[in-house]
């Protein structure tokens, strides 16, 4: 199956974490060069200019941020699933990276039926909000859903993570995860902290660190394993 030529990303970042930013962003394109996605970043005064990867958008306060970046993507196998997903009428988010309580507990998490896509690859369907903030594919209804249901004013990401459990999934919004893991991401912050992981990888990648994230936490933090 053939990708779209572009899919929109929608990246939750602030300012604060541009750096991050660019090392997430640095890493799609070092490990899948022919990506599709074209990463939406919000800010509220450091913006940039816009290529055909990235696009800035004003927003008016801080987004909490997303900070997963992937570190092994089986890239062929996901540019099957992302193009099977944009398909599917009946799918309406899917994960590829099964890690954590969708696979740890799955009584909780997932229902026990299961469903094939066209290529064999096993799809489970989430109950409810576990592992949304991992990068995935989501129809727009489903992020407006849960955003328009979040407070106006969030103290922090581990809030609004919490504060998430608060608001019902929609039966109708059906959301899957791969049986199989075909990813995995490393986590750049705890807390505010950068992880070591992070640390180390964006020294790596030569991109500039600011002051408040030069002292890791000695962490490393990954989740999923291939």
């Amino acid at each position: 199956m053939s990708l779209p030529n572009k899919i929109k990303a929608i990246v939750l970042t602030c300012d604060r974490y541009r750096a991050i930013t660019e090392h997430m962003i640095f890493q799609y394109d070092r490990l899948w060069p022919g990506h599709p996605f074209v990463f939406h970043v919000p800010y509220q005064e450091l913006g940039g200019t816009d290529t055909d990867r990235i696009k800035y958008l004003t927003a008016p306060s801080d987004i909490k941020g997303d900070d997963k970046y992937p570190i092994q993507l089986v890239i062929d196998k996901i540019g099957t699933l992302i193009s099977h997903a944009m398909r599917s009428p009946e799918v309406d988010g899917l994960l590829f990276c099964r890690c954590r309580a969708t696979l740890t507990n799955p009584k909780l998490t997932l229902f026990p039926r299961k469903g094939k896509n066209p290529f064999g690859d096993i799809y489970l369907e989430r109950k409810a909000w576990f592992q949304i903030w991992i990068h995935q594919i989501l129809r727009a209804k489903v992020l407006r859903h849960l955003f328009t249901h979040l407070p106006d004013v969030i103290a922090n990401a581990k809030a609004m993570d919490e504060l998430k459990n608060d608001v019902p999934k929609l039966a109708e919004h059906r959301l899957f995860v791969t049986k199989e893991n075909f990813a995995v991401f490393g986590e750049s912050t705890r807390s505010g902290v950068v992880t070591q992981n992070c640390y180390e990888s964006m020294v790596t990648a030569r991109i500039e660190i600011p002051e408040w994230f030069r002292h890791p936490d000695g962490e490393y933090v990954t989740l999923g394993k291939l």
